[in-house]
């Protein structure tokens, strides 16, 4: 549970200037998104909101600006389900800044009904990596052009759930696991961003993936209770060294879940640093097989395999 000892969102900016600044929040609408868009602005900096639902990210921007009186706001719609509606975010955000200076890839699913995206992908994969994974490709001139960018991924501890089934990563050859199918998505989130930091640490951007804690947000509501009798279960079965977790119970709020992606934006600790797995205001500690970099290198090719052809 939260003590109030812990950060929340705005306790971390407190005295920090990002006048000048643009940062781009997926998800933006709700939860740790409408959170973080809050404390960034508070900041200064531009903030570009960005979601599916018009109705709930107007919602947020009027809510945003009642909160920090000369709040700098924009909207863009974005559906991660759709390629095609990602490259028109990424357009519209190129029309609105030529730098982003923070890419927060908050937006997500959890243990979803089997779907598919526009594209066929399973849509937890499809929404949680492949969508985030085609805007941040698309705005890599953006980001370069900030020199000193930090990009962002929303993970989870459920990546410890499970690795990525390379050979079947949209589950069309296995009968369908919602709890994998997560576990594989945030594993897939660490991956993006120790590759990402890879291939762009020259041009001073930095990447990092971020546990937020297990926040009570609609994230959830797909559970019922036996479906977190079985999470608890799954998770203390493939991880027998750490101790239980109790998932109906461990729960923190929005504005605290959001202080440590927002520390991943700000925060000076972080200079120079990167391809990092941050919880709780501090760097953290990854499964082995979400920070390796050859499966990151690996997870990258199929990852513009899949959003160049399935794009066509």
């Amino acid at each position: 549970m939260t003590t109030t000892s812990d950060p929340t969102a705005l306790d971390i900016v407190d005295g920090v200037d990002l006048s000048g600044k643009t940062c781009v929040i997926t998800g933006a609408s709700s939860g740790l998104g409408r959170e973080s868009a809050r404390a960034l602005a508070s900041t200064g900096a531009h903030v570009i909101l960005a979601a599916r639902n018009a109705e709930a990210l107007a919602d947020t921007e009027a809510w945003v600006r009642a909160e920090v009186g000369d709040a700098q706001l924009s909207q863009v719609q974005l559906d991660l389900t759709s390629l095609s509606s990602v490259a028109s975010a990424a357009e519209q955000i190129g029309e609105l800044t030529p730098a982003v200076h923070v890419l927060m890839n908050n937006a997500g699913v959890m243990f979803t009904p089997f779907g598919r995206t526009v594209e066929g992908f399973e849509i937890q994969f499809g929404t949680n990596h492949l969508g985030h994974f085609e805007l941040t490709r698309l705005l890599f001139p953006a980001l370069v052009a900030a020199d000193g960018a930090r990009v962002v991924n929303l993970s989870s501890e459920g990546h410890r759930i499970s690795d990525i089934d390379f050979e079947d990563p949209n589950w069309e050859h296995r009968e369908y696991d919602k709890f994998a199918a997560y576990g594989a998505s945030k594993t897939a989130n660490v991956l993006h961003a120790v590759e990402l930091d890879r291939r762009l640490r020259d041009s001073s951007v930095r990447a990092f993936a971020v546990h937020p804690g297990i926040v009570a947000t609609s994230l959830a509501r797909h559970m019922t209770n036996d479906d977190f009798a079985a999470l608890n279960k799954s998770t203390a079965t493939r991880n027998p060294e750490r101790p239980a977790t109790d998932f109906r119970k461990q729960f923190t709020t929005p504005e605290y879940g959001a202080a440590t992606q927002v520390w991943a934006a700000v925060s000076d600790e972080l200079d120079g640093r990167g391809a990092l797995y941050l919880s709780d205001c501090r760097v953290a500690q990854a499964a082995p097989y979400a920070i390796d970099e050859g499966r990151a290198l690996a997870l990258w090719g199929l990852s513009e395999h899949l959003c160049t052809i399935r794009a066509q």
